[in-house]
């Protein structure tokens, strides 16, 4: 080659070496990794977050957004104002804003919504929220006003959550499999057992600023498959992989770890409408069975901080309650033996599928059967465990992560499926319901304790959550308040 096309080589050699880089920032599309396929797409209709995790803030929209680190801002809303009594909320309401069917979002549906969640046929998780509401008044087209029951001082926060989202009265009652919302995306398909692709909606008020054109929610359950399909680039991001695998990214320069902090509480529940499980001196022997840290190593890889009581570590009025139900297999045996129990003592431990709930049972299984407590595993998908344990209280013993920030008041749920009663802690929650700073704090703080000193579940520990992902992918949560995957904040760079 001679000089003069050496030197014309090298810029286009340089320019070609580029390539790659300027391709991924001009990139349009999305893969990502979950571990459950949600059983619908109507977050108002099922407990399960894998809902969530797909429709809110993409399909769906609320009056409030819930931000990473656990703040509320404008969605729908505009702003709102709250009484000094905590219990009137009034919304005002973005202008000019539709639904993906052409209906404008107005204050009549925004009462239609809420209503409708309220009603005696909703099985929305949190239907209490919505039927704590004494008034829903709408003077205009662009303003609500709430009045509530009793006081709510987390209530901008509950209408940022996946319950609350604003349906349109048309098409509300399809939304399982057709959902219509306000959100920048909308559904393209959904191949049953595989993917759901969201694709981006033009005629979004914001739509000029959204990157993502077309996001595909690929369902893969087993740690090992989400590993490879991170590795093989057949997704480009993973929220809350199985911390066993996420080792083998640390040293490549590819991917990007996140860890983040949670508002999540996972336990060990126990059915306290069943015998002997009704009987405290059983809830703490099984208490007392379980070593916590060996729960974390085992279901998280280590990546969880042990609690007391069904509150994390990183809420306000937080107080460490772990000390009330230490480990302690002698004092477990000798209490089941105050009991009145012949052991062997039989129980069901359901599992649902997320590995933590089946790498954490063997261990659990293991403790139990030291001080003569014998769990026998039932594995089941989670539309079993919605149906048969959440629903219709057919279990014993179960594990399960709830991902809720604000929901220590469904230990007063007379109907909830932990069956949990405690006339001290129902006090104890009305009254939260009306006091706000330090002696709101001293009272969750005497909530936290009551729970702990029932035994009222096994709470093990505050999950820290790890997510993997391409290096060049902007816009990711640190931190996960709630289970979301808000797709219109990424970007490739």
């Amino acid at each position: 080659m001679k000089r003069r096309d050496l030197a014309f080589a090298l810029p286009a050699a340089a320019a070609l070496a580029h390539l790659p880089a300027l391709a991924q920032a001009g990139k349009k599309t999305l893969t990502l990794g979950v571990t459950l396929e949600p059983p619908g797409l109507d977050p108002t209709a099922s407990a399960a977050s894998a809902i969530g995790e797909v429709t809110l803030y993409n399909i769906y929209e609320t009056l409030t957004k819930i931000g990473p680190d656990g703040k509320t801002a404008p969605l729908l809303a505009e702003r709102w104002e709250t009484s000094p009594d905590l219990r009137t909320h009034t919304f005002h309401l973005r202008r000019g804003v539709k639904f993906h069917n052409g209906e404008p979002l107005t204050a009549q549906t925004v009462k239609f919504a809420f209503e409708r969640a309220a009603s005696a046929q909703s099985t929305n998780k949190d239907k209490a929220v919505f039927a704590g509401m004494q008034d829903i008044a709408t003077p205009d087209e662009h303003t609500v006003v709430i009045t509530l029951k009793a006081p709510e001082p987390d209530f901008a926060f509950l209408m940022g959550q996946a319950t609350a989202i604003i349906v349109e009265p048309k098409s509300a009652a399809g939304n399982a499999t057709q959902p219509v919302g306000t959100g920048p995306y909308t559904l393209e398909r959904w191949a049953k057992g595989a993917s759901i692709t969201l694709k981006a909606w033009p005629a979004w008020r914001n739509a000029s600023a959204v990157r993502i054109q077309r996001a595909t929610f690929r369902f893969i359950s087993d740690p090992a498959a989400q590993i490879a399909a991170l590795l093989a680039g057949d997704v480009d991001v993973f929220p809350r992989v199985t911390e066993r695998g996420a080792s083998r990214f640390k040293a490549n320069p590819k991917f990007q770890i996140i860890t983040a902090g949670s508002r999540a509480k996972t336990i060990l529940a126990i059915n306290n409408g069943k015998k002997p499980l009704d009987d405290v001196r059983v809830r703490r022997a099984i208490h007392a069975a379980i070593d916590r840290k060996a729960i974390i190593d085992a279901a998280q890889s280590g990546l969880g901080v042990p609690i007391g009581s069904h509150y994390p570590p990183s809420a306000p009025g937080y107080v460490d309650t772990t000390a009330v139900n230490p480990y302690n297999p002698d004092k477990a045996r000798a209490l089941l033996k105050e009991a009145g129990i012949t052991t062997p003592l039989e129980l069901t431990l359901t599992l649902p599928p997320p590995p933590y709930a089946r790498q954490g049972g063997e261990v659990v299984v293991a403790q139990l059967a030291q001080v003569g407590i014998r769990a026998k595993v039932h594995n089941v998908e989670w539309a079993q465990w919605l149906s048969g344990t959440y629903k219709e209280r057919q279990y014993d013993l179960t594990i399960i992560s709830h991902v809720e920030p604000f929901d220590l008041g469904n230990w007063a749920k007379p109907d909830y499926y932990w069956a949990y009663r405690n006339p001290a802690f129902d006090k104890l929650h009305e009254q939260l319901q009306s006091t706000s700073g330090d002696a709101r704090l001293k009272l969750l703080a005497d909530a936290q304790r009551l729970l702990a000193e029932d035994a009222a579940a096994v709470f093990l520990y505050q999950p820290q959550w790890l997510t993997v992902a391409s290096k060049r992918l902007s816009g990711l949560w640190n931190d996960m308040p709630v289970f979301v995957n808000d797709l219109s904040a990424l970007a490739w760079t």
